[in-house]
């Protein structure tokens, strides 16, 4: 089953970035036999990497052996509805200041697969705890 790449680790990848891009090269590279794929919603949080061009964002990933054509299902949906609920609920207990409505789209998504590569494991942490985390 295949892991879903969170936007943080594309865009490691897209700028180059020097200080991430190596290890999330090698984390993508490691991982590569059970499969890539970005949701949706990070395929959309690409636009601007791209300059809204859907076919070199789209010919990017594939290049990276990343797949973009998962659907969004309603199962997601529903999830993701409870965890907007449910952190909401906890987002002043964990003195979050943020309302990261991507994260929540992208950990629903998330969760029917192997689970997620991404940098910003915390957050990811506080939406969705049992949700497998992989940190480049």
């Amino acid at each position: 089953m295949a892991w879903v790449v969170d936007t943080s680790v594309v865009v490691d990848l897209v700028t180059g970035d020097p200080l991430f891009e190596p290890s999330s090269t090698t984390c993508l590279q490691n991982h590569l036999h059970d499969g890539l794929v970005v949701c949706p919603v990070t395929f959309a949080e690409l636009g601007p990497s791209f300059l809204g061009d859907d076919a070199a964002a789209e010919a990017f990933l594939k290049s990276a052996h990343i797949g973009a054509a998962e659907f969004w299902t309603a199962a997601d949906t529903v999830l993701a509805h409870r965890l907007w609920h449910q952190f909401q609920q906890r987002r002043q207990q964990l003195h979050v200041a943020k309302r990261p409505v991507a994260d929540v789209l992208i950990a629903a998504f998330a969760e029917r697969f192997q689970g997620i590569i991404t940098r910003n494991a915390a957050d990811f942490r506080n939406i969705l705890p049992t949700l497998r985390i992989i940190e480049p």
